[in-house]
């Protein structure tokens, strides 16, 4: 099979992606609207994700949906792929954006409230996203499901260990769901970035002392742009990526090499 530019052009492609109103979800779904696709917008407040939306259009993106929710409770996360089926009439990639990490310390010291609100968020909402998606995708001629984890989840963060344990388990997550849901024609793929400046990561990227030991130890002897992640995910909801599945690829810089 002869492969061309055609491969990325996502033009039709209905895809969900949480966290979307910033960060390396909005530059993921800003990416994938320009190559075409009609991204849902997912995330906690309506006015960041009104705004998203705008910036798309502006960018000469695609049709957008809004969808307010909060992936961390059972019955927000439950209602976003049916809402997108309703509005579009399926959905062929999922994207498991959204994330939380309420406290930094040692693991020890953690409050219990921060550990279930860290997987609540990080993993439970991919969860029962993932079922809702793949139920629908196996039964529909297949489709692409891409978790954002992190290199936390593969080497273990000191004070950040709800979030570490939180990307491990969704890495596990994909591979098992590529195991169970290849069969039907449905990837699922995951994306482990390494420190991203976000405002999510603001703490890690503004401290010094954190900042500069990580930025050392990559090859490239810098952080990451929101940007420089979307590639990946643009590459894992096009066809270009129809013979991979359960992988786990590793943007950082060259921290892991």
């Amino acid at each position: 099979m002869a492969y061309a530019d055609t491969d990325l052009d996502l033009r039709d492609k209905r895809i969900l992606i949480t966290g979307a109103s910033r960060g390396i979800g909005y530059a993921i779904a800003e990416r994938l609207s320009l190559a075409g696709a009609r991204t849902a917008l997912a995330g906690r407040k309506i006015e960041s994700l009104e705004e998203a939306a705008a910036q798309i259009t502006s960018a000469g993106g695609g049709d957008t949906l809004i969808l307010p929710a909060n992936v961390s409770h059972p019955e927000d996360a439950r209602a976003l792929v049916p809402r997108v089926i309703e509005a579009w009439g399926g959905i062929d990639v999922l994207i498991n954006n959204a994330g939380s990490n309420p406290a930094f310390g040692p693991i020890v010291d953690l409050e219990e409230w921060a550990w279930d609100k860290t997987l609540a968020t990080n993993l439970k909402g991919p969860f029962l996203l993932s079922q809702s998606a793949g139920k629908w995708m196996s039964q529909n001629g297949g489709g692409a499901i891409i978790n954002i984890s992190s290199v936390g989840g593969l080497d273990p963060s000191v004070m950040l260990g709800a979030y570490s344990v939180s990307k491990a388990g969704i890495i596990m997550l994909t591979k098992v769901l590529a195991a169970e849901l290849g069969p039907a024609g449905v990837r699922v793929n995951c994306i482990a970035p390494g420190l991203v400046e976000t405002r999510f990561a603001n703490h890690l990227v503004s401290t010094p002392e954190i900042h500069d030991p990580l930025v050392a130890r990559a090859a490239l002897r810098r952080h990451g742009q929101p940007a420089e992640i979307s590639g990946a995910a643009h590459y894992l909801a096009s066809d270009a990526s129809s013979f991979m599945t359960g992988q786990v690829m590793v943007i950082d810089g060259g921290v892991r090499y």
